[in-house]
Order: C-alpha cells, then structure tokens, then sequence
C-alpha cells in the first residue's frame, strides 16, 4: 500500500510542535542559543522520548523551538517549511495552531507575529498543492488579560489566512468555566471554535467544551470514551473528533497504539478524522498516521474514504476549497 500518494488532511497540527529538527539546530546556533557540537543533543530534545510519562514532559520538547521563533523571518520560514513538508507527503488541506503570545520576547507585535505565519503558508500554497488556515490558539494558565487582544489581531486575517480559535496546553479538570467569555467574543467576532479537551484528563472537559463552550470540534477527546454524557453529546451533534493517535500514545493518554479508541469510535458513528499533532516531538507524518490506523484497526479504502469526508466537512475551509478536496477522494487507493 502506498500511504504516501493518498490525498491527506490535517486538522490539527501545532506550529511549534512541527518545526525541521535541522532548522532549530541552525537557527539555535544562530542565535547563540546551542553551539554546534551540541546538534545530536539538540535534535534528541526536540522528540518525546519513548519513556515519556505525561502530557507536562512531552511539553518540555516546545522549549527550544519557541525560544528561536521570535523573529518575523523565523516565523515565516518556520511556516513555510511546515506547510512544504505537508504537501510533499500529499497532504491537501492543512490546519495550522500556535499561540501567538509565545512569540513576543523580542517586541514583536501580536498582528506581527500572524502576518509571519500567514505569509509563511501563502508563499507554500503558491508554490504547491495544498491549501490551509491558521487557528489561533491561547495556553491554559497563561494570563487572560490578552486573550482578547489575541482575537482582535487575527480578526483582519480572518478568511484569509486565519479562521479559527483554540484553548490548548496543559489540561486541568473543569478549565471550561475560565473561557466562555472568551470563546463567545471569539464567536462574535467571526472565528471558528474548536477546543482541546479529554486528552489529559476525564472525559467532562468533553463535555463541558461541547455545552459550556460550543466547541465545532474537540482536539483529541479521547477520555470521553469512560464518560457517558461527554460520548452521546458529541456522537448525537456529530463533533469532530481531531485525533493524534500517536501523540496520545506519546503523552500516556492511552498506554499503546493497539488500545487506542479511534476504531471503536469509528464504527460506532463518532465522527472521527486522523492528524499529526505533532510533527516532530512525536516523531510522525500525515503519511504514518494513516499507515498505523489502517493497519491496526483494519480500515478499507472505504473506511478511509469516510474519514478523508468527515476531515473535508468539518475542515474550517472555505467551500470553494471543500469542494476540491472531495473531487479527490474517488481519485485514490490503497494499493
């Protein structure tokens, strides 16, 4: 099977997560931040490591990442980098998250900071066939006191090169009831919702994403498979799932690929889509995400076929661009 021709989409994928273990290494020593014979050791700090215990470690492997995109020119290369690497592996549609406030140490500004992404994936898509978005993503924990200058920033770029909201990072029980104000005035504004939650812990924060704050989608949920009300809501409302199936294995939200839920979700009518998470510190592409999924849960092309759909209708592309990427998914097998 040729897992790499199939026509591909991710849904979630994080910039700083993503960057080429070779950029950091140059643009570290660059910056006076690692010297060069330092490069084994460098690249090694940037993946999980294989007795990575928790979501709080696999964190860790963002450190030196963000400390080098401070830069407009980092920012755009590290986009545009980001955005070749997925259309060399056949990914069609690529939704890209990253906290813009991560990226102010040296002055930059918020609209600054976007417009260098931005510009970063327009120069890809000029250059290859793929298409994407920018989510716009705030840390739990992080000061609140900017969240709104974050979404007045994007706003201009809404349509254009962004399109979405996001709450990420490290995940606590009940963090719902900090940001309805947040993803109202996000709402209102004309931003796309969706909303990590039911990977670290149980899976209420599922829950409580879909009804306190109308997630459109959910980044991860795979701990609402123990939590009954967190399951039937996002099954009845049909909720996109943004699974990462190996980063959940990476950061122990499950214990082993062969364990994790994405097949019974599936076949029970959840509406699940495959992404990378991750791209470096989980050591992954789009190509072996597919791979490992199809092979362990035993998907047909068909199957395939219906996860592709379920990642089209639930992107946040324009239709226009949807309808593109449906015209594809008759156009490919799995052998």
């Amino acid at each position: 099977m040729n897992y790499l021709t199939l026509p591909k989409i991710d849904l979630h994928c994080h910039l700083d997560g993503s960057v080429r273990p070779e950029t950091v290494f140059e643009l570290a020593v660059k910056q006076g931040l690692a010297k060069p014979e330092d490069k084994d050791t460098i690249i090694s700090s940037l993946s999980a490591p294989d007795d990575c215990q928790n979501l709080d470690e696999y964190i860790n492997c963002f450190d030196l990442p963000i400390k080098i995109m401070q830069t407009k020119e980092t920012l755009e290369r590290i986009s545009f980098e980001l955005f070749e690497d997925a259309a060399n592996e056949n990914v069609k549609y690529l939704e890209v998250r990253f906290g813009p406030l991560l990226h102010q140490n040296l002055g930059l500004s918020i609209s600054d900071i976007i417009e260098s992404v931005v510009n970063g994936m327009k120069r890809a898509e000029a250059m290859y066939d793929i298409h994407g978005n920018y989510i716009l993503s705030v840390l739990r924990g992080m000061p609140q006191d900017q969240i709104e200058a974050v979404i007045d920033a994007g706003a201009p770029w809404l349509n254009n090169g962004v399109i979405a909201f996001d709450i990420a990072g490290s995940e606590k029980p009940n963090f719902c009831a900090d940001f309805p104000q947040f993803t109202q005035y996000a709402v209102n504004k004309g931003y796309r919702l969706t909303v990590h939650a039911g990977e670290q812990w149980c899976g209420q924060n599922v829950y409580d994403a879909v009804t306190t704050l109308d997630a459109e989608r959910i980044g991860h949920g795979v701990h609402m498979k123990d939590h009954s009300q967190a399951y039937s809501v996002v099954k009845d409302k049909a909720i996109a799932l943004e699974i990462c199936p190996t980063s959940n294995v990476d950061t122990k939200c499950v214990e082993a690929f062969a364990e994790h839920p994405i097949g019974e979700f599936y076949r029970d009518g959840v509406v699940v889509t495959i992404n990378t998470d991750n791209r470096t510190v989980s050591k992954t592409t789009m190509t072996d995400e597919v791979r490992k999924v199809v092979e362990a849960f035993k998907l047909t092309k068909e199957d395939y076929q219906q996860i592709y759909t379920n990642s089209v209708n639930n992107s946040f592309a324009s239709e226009q661009v949807k309808q593109y990427l449906l015209e594809l998914k008759n156009q490919f097998t799995l052998s």
